[in-house]
């Protein structure tokens, strides 16, 4: 059998690589491996994600649409490589960008809780 190839945990998650070790407004993170993102950067839909950070730490997130507003991105609590707690958070997504074959989340401040 030939040896499984990394990536996301679920065929319904989707790797979200971000160039920092946490996030804050501002920041943003490359959703891979959609398989329309022409169409998803113009209408993002609900998606679970596996947030990739540049130190290496993985964190659950979830990419809701739900609401009247921006679509949100709630990252499950996750400890940087450097021994930092960081809480569940959530962010407002203020924009997406097609970069590529990836699309990439814009994010805002905090989300209302």
């Amino acid at each position: 059998m030939p040896p499984s190839l990394p990536g996301p945990a679920d065929a319904d998650t989707y790797i979200a690589v971000c160039d920092h070790t946490h996030l804050f407004p501002g920041a943003r993170c490359r959703i891979q491996g959609l398989p329309d993102p022409r169409g998803f950067a113009a209408r993002p839909t609900p998606i679970d994600v596996d947030v990739r950070f540049s130190d290496g730490v993985i964190a659950d997130a979830r990419l809701s649409t739900d609401g009247p507003a921006d679509p949100v991105l709630t990252v499950a609590a996750y400890t940087t490589g450097a021994g930092t707690s960081i809480g569940v958070r959530s962010w407002i997504v203020r924009g997406t960008a097609l970069a590529g074959g990836e699309v990439e989340l814009i994010l805002g401040g905090a989300a209302p809780a």
